[in-house]
């Protein structure tokens, strides 16, 4: 009884022993990852990585482009990380994005176009140190400028000459001040114009059905001044015809002193009654009066088989 008891004190305090340790361990395992996070998280330990650039402010208000690929420390309270640059191709859209806005052309018309602008930084100095807030200033001179050269074009020639006009736009980025006697888009954010895309121009919905509309009512009118024009033609070609029929009748059976014109013309009034006669026969009585060169001689139906005198009133 007397070895019992100390092999089981000896077990106990092992026991307690091990989970004195075991809690150390967890402790300082906490302690250091507790560490780790906030140096993680406050970024006293950054990287820059490839075609990267890290603006570091210091103490003071300076501030510094970190350019060297790797790990970096900095000292935590006196300096922090203001931005993180990419050196890569960016993209930059009209309006601050991909969907169309919406501009007013020379003629007062309204028009949804978008773009895009693509640019490299190259001066990091210039970029993120001289200027502030970069990215906000660089896209109200872009959208500026060419809004100025869009909306200064006629409506028409924003449709048809879309390259031309893309091309005078990348200049206008590349080399114009952007005022009178200023710096350009590149020297004044340290950047190079890549490329610009006008990705998309077209009219509003209101403007396209009233075209349409308007062309619809330009083929209905010359469809109608074509039937005109037709119908024109062919009165025109009676009228020749008629006219040749005429002359080719008075040069058969007229005489050179024109003395047979009166009687060719009773003849062909004649004729002219004649034909109304018989498209109009029903219930009608019509006259043929061949002389017209006096009082026609008008005998009207008899009563009582006894002719009776125009010139008498019963």
């Amino acid at each position: 009884m007397p070895e019992a008891l100390p092999k089981k004190f000896l077990r106990r305090t092992f026991v307690k022993t091990l989970l004195r340790r075991f809690i150390a361990l967890a402790i300082l395992a906490g302690f250091i990852y507790s560490l780790i996070a906030i140096v993680y998280a406050t970024k006293t330990i950054y990287k820059v990585k490839k075609n990267y650039a890290v603006v570091l402010e210091r103490f003071g208000g300076n501030r510094e482009a970190i350019i060297q690929v790797g790990w970096h420390a900095r000292l935590p309270f006196f300096t922090r990380i203001e931005q993180e640059v990419s050196l890569m191709n960016q993209r930059l859209f009209m309006g601050g994005q991909p969907e169309p806005m919406r501009i007013i052309s020379k003629e007062n018309v309204a028009l949804w176009t978008s773009g895009v602008l693509t640019y490299r930084i190259r001066d990091l100095k210039t970029w993120a140190i001289e200027n502030l807030d970069p990215m906000s200033l660089l896209q109200g001179d872009f959208d500026g400028i060419v809004k100025d050269i869009l909306q200064a074009q006629e409506v028409d020639k924003l449709v048809s000459e879309r390259e031309k006009i893309k091309e005078n736009i990348f200049q206008a980025l590349k080399s114009r001040p952007i005022n009178e006697g200023g710096p350009t888009l590149e020297s004044k954010y340290g950047i190079n114009v890549v490329s610009f895309v006008l990705k998309e121009t077209r009219f509003g919905d209101k403007l396209v059905e009233a075209t349409e509309e308007k062309k619809r009512r330009e083929l209905i009118a010359e469809a109608e001044n074509y039937a005109a024009d037709q119908e024109a033609s062919r009165i025109r070609k009676l009228y020749f015809a008629y006219l040749e029929s005429i002359q080719g009748l008075q040069k058969a059976l007229g005489r050179p002193d024109g003395s047979t014109d009166i009687a060719l013309m009773q003849f062909l009034t004649q004729q002219k009654w004649a034909s109304a006669y018989e498209k109009n026969q029903g219930g009608q009585n019509t006259v043929v009066i061949q002389n017209t060169q006096g009082t026609p001689a008008l005998t009207l139906p008899t009563m009582n088989g006894k002719p009776v005198d125009s010139g008498r009133n019963e």
